[in-house]
């Protein structure tokens, strides 16, 4: 449940856009907070902002996002969030399109991080996922702070609605936020090919910012929830949004397509198996020496075992054939009519705002049917 001051902010926010919901009045909010009709983002710092970011008396806003730091969806987030002035903006996001890599982390590898300019912020790219660049943004590596007031994942490109989250990165990051003790955000815009622009990005930045600002407020009165993070999904024509509208996560999802692609109609798969194949000769070499050099030291030290085994690479078979998929999601009609479901009033036209909770908790007639079944299957047994 989201608490009372947090629904009357949402409620202030819906009544405000509700007066001033003309053409003129969506023009002028846009420009003012992304910085007017420019469509290519500026990634140069602004000297100006130095000062800002040793200002310990501002709260600290980080960002995140899925598809990587060079987004629009982000570049124009963080600059109108350093345009109001009133935010110490950092930002630590993944070097490439990591969007549905979900909760994923690095282990057992070395992730870079490299500094970036991101109109004034404090900015690093990781090669990483999501949730490594919360990870170490919040680990006191990377940043002078030791948490900052509101972890910010997004703007994606592309719904997370129902059981897209389990894969979304962009949800990822906010998850991982709250998981580490911080309040969090994930914003995704509801983009379609076919009517989608990118000044639509705009427009999503226009409409989040009073929500973002509200939970500030709330963040810094102690009254924003604790055990849930919001994701935010922002129709697909922003400015012409129906308001806020609370949500319930639904079990909508598109249906996995798995296409076979041959080398000889699709070039990229030609491509990596002239890769794999020259890979493939280099390790056949890496191998070969490295068993000389192993059937070296055995034949010195156990002269009646003069079986040499590969510690290179296994046997390769050059008539094995090899089968190369892709995948892709196909959008399929829902059943569901609840109004309050996430993707029903996201195709509705409102901006919906759903909890999500970290609880492992599930509802009391799924628990009651779960024992009943284990009960029976452990009696069976005896």
């Amino acid at each position: 449940m989201l608490p009372p001051g947090l629904v009357n902010n949402l409620q202030e926010v819906l009544l405000s856009r509700k007066g001033g919901n003309n053409n003129n009045n969506n023009e002028q909010q846009k420009d003012d907070s992304v910085g007017g009709d420019s469509t290519e983002p500026s990634t140069s710092t602004c000297n100006e902002n130095a000062a800002d970011e040793n200002d310990s008396s501002k709260p600290v806003v980080l960002v995140t996002n899925g598809e990587g730091i060079g987004s629009l969806g982000l570049v124009y987030l963080v600059q109108a969030l350093v345009r109001l002035g009133l935010y110490n903006v950092h930002v630590c996001a993944p070097q490439s399109d990591k969007s549905v890599s979900g909760h994923s982390v690095t282990v057992r590898e070395t992730i870079t991080v490299t500094p970036a300019e991101i109109d004034g912020a404090t900015a690093y790219e990781v090669s990483g996922t999501p949730v490594d660049c919360v990870s170490i943004a919040l680990s006191g590596a990377l940043f002078s702070w030791s948490k900052p007031l509101l972890v910010i994942s997004g703007i994606n490109r592309g719904s997370s609605c129902g059981h897209h989250m389990f894969h979304s990165g962009v949800v990822a990051g906010a998850r991982e936020a709250l998981i580490c003790g911080v309040p969090s955000l994930s914003i995704s815009l509801n983009w379609k090919r076919e009517e989608s622009q990118e000044s639509d990005f705009k427009d999503a930045v226009a409409v989040c910012l009073p929500l973002i600002n509200a939970a500030i407020g709330d963040i810094e009165k102690g009254v924003f929830p604790k055990s849930c993070f919001l994701s935010i999904e922002i129709p697909t024509s922003p400015s012409a949004n129906k308001g806020f509208k609370l949500t319930k996560q639904s079990m909508w999802r598109s249906s996995p397509s798995w296409q076979a692609v041959s080398a000889n109609r699709h070039p990229s798969a030609a491509h990596f198996m002239s890769n794999q194949q020259s890979l493939g000769l280099q390790l056949a070499q890496l191998s070969r020496d490295a068993s000389a050099a192993g059937a070296a030291r055995r034949l010195t030290t156990q002269r009646k075992n003069v079986e040499v085994e590969s510690v290179g690479a296994a046997k390769s078979d050059t008539n094995k054939l090899k089968k190369y998929f892709q995948l892709e999601f196909v959008d399929k009609e829902q059943e569901e009519t609840d109004e309050d479901l996430d993707f029903r009033a996201l195709d509705n036209g409102f901006i919906t705002v759903t909890p999500l909770s970290l609880s492992p908790q599930i509802e009391s007639d799924i628990q009651m049917a779960a024992a009943d079944w284990i009960s029976g299957a452990l009696h069976g047994e005896q």
